[in-house]
């Protein structure tokens, strides 16, 4: 397990667990659980995620007339995060700059596991601690989503997943997902243009027509993929188009929702051309649209928020809340009627090869959490 958290931490993201692949970094979590006095099972979310393990469920036990309160953060990491160097650079840690670092979500892990054993090992009289590690967050939330709630006692709990060490997210959007597929007709690029339909043209139109980047203060919209095309002398018959909406608003979503199917209908709808017996061939689009994760907003007298500005005043950390534009495990939680918080753990620049974890911030948001159990666990 190593001396300090950061000997920990740097265990963790040495274990390879990018997406649909944290058996390995889950079993070892599974070891350390167990021998700190945790009872540990897996899930089978992995069924239907198509991962190579489910979510990781612990319990300690603790005062028999307190209800347990919950920890979340996830296993899984974006790519790219296979062979993971961790450097200690005075009050840092990094990668070595060809990959992520893994502080997200590892940062997270490493401060719940700490937090736990220094009050295991010191016989710290505690309530009940409830401990979820999930699959494939970077993937849609895939693991929290197929997570089996039966076995959580918890009515509320924190996911360790962003920033600021304390700084506590109340509020997150819902997301839908968008898959477009346009269909037009294929012709010879050279000889006899005039007799395809160019999938590319009809989906470039569509899309000069949608509200893309932040279109109010509650809402967002982003096309993020495109593929198609065969051939520079092929007119394209087809083109799928990946893209989402965010929003606090339901209505504001379902709207931006309708707004870009009709948009692509409409304009698809304008092109058509005659095949080779004189029947007329229109172009065609399909749209599969998806929700991501359902948003939520807690409030600020919660009994959570209020746990946590707690442990923040005694850390002399600011007593912060924020709205988020993301989505993470807690969507899902909330959705599942247990109210979850998101708290940062120092995690910056995460996603990139310039990703680090200041050695001061891992350190205090295992305080943090040690707090916020402490004070839990004498209300």
């Amino acid at each position: 397990m190593g001396n300090s958290i950061v000997d920990y931490f740097i265990s963790l993201v040495q274990i390879d667990s990018e997406s649909k692949q944290e058996k390995d970094v889950a079993l070892k979590l599974e070891k350390d659980l167990t021998a700190l006095g945790a009872e540990v099972k897996f899930d089978k979310a992995n069924e239907k995620t198509g991962g190579n393990i489910g979510n990781l469920y612990a319990y300690l036990p603790g005062k028999k007339d307190k209800e347990p309160i919950l920890f979340c953060a996830h296993m899984d990491t974006v790519k790219s995060g296979i062979g993971i160097k961790p450097q200690i650079l005075k009050d840092r840690i990094t990668s070595d700059g060809t990959t992520i670092l893994g502080s997200d979500d590892k940062s997270g892990i490493a401060q719940i596991f700490w937090a736990i054993k220094e009050i295991s090992e010191n016989h710290i009289t505690h309530a009940p601690i409830e401990i979820v590690f999930t699959v494939s967050e970077e993937k849609g939330l895939l693991g929290s989503k197929n997570l089996d709630y039966s076995l959580i006692k918890s009515k509320f709990g924190f996911a360790l997943d962003s920033r600021k060490v304390g700084s506590l997210a109340i509020g997150a959007p819902s997301e839908n997902d968008l898959k477009i597929f346009v269909h037009g007709k294929e012709a010879h690029a050279g000889v006899e243009p005039e007799k395809g339909l160019n999938a590319i043209k009809i989906a470039a139109e569509a899309i000069t027509k949608i509200p893309l980047g932040r279109i109010d203060e509650e809402t967002t919209c982003n096309i993020g993929k495109i593929e198609g095309g065969k051939a520079t002398n092929i007119i394209p018959n087809y083109v799928k188009i990946e893209a989402e909406v965010r929003s606090h608003s339901e209505e504001k979503l379902q709207k931006i929702t309708q707004q870009i199917s009709s948009i692509f209908k409409e304009t698809a709808s304008k092109y058509q051309v005659k095949n080779s017996d004189g029947k007329i061939i229109y172009a065609k689009v399909e749209i599969d649209i998806n929700k991501g994760y359902q948003s939520f907003r807690l409030k600020e007298d919660d009994e959570i928020i209020k746990l946590g500005h707690e442990a923040n005043k005694v850390l002399d950390l600011p007593c912060t809340t924020s709205i988020g534009g993301g989505g993470s495990d807690a969507n899902n939680f909330n959705q599942n009627a247990i109210k979850m918080a998101i708290v940062g753990t120092g995690m910056n620049s995460v996603h990139t090869v310039d990703e680090f974890i200041l050695i001061s911030d891992l350190e205090k948001g295992a305080q943090w959490i040690k707090e916020v159990i402490r004070i839990y666990s004498q209300i």
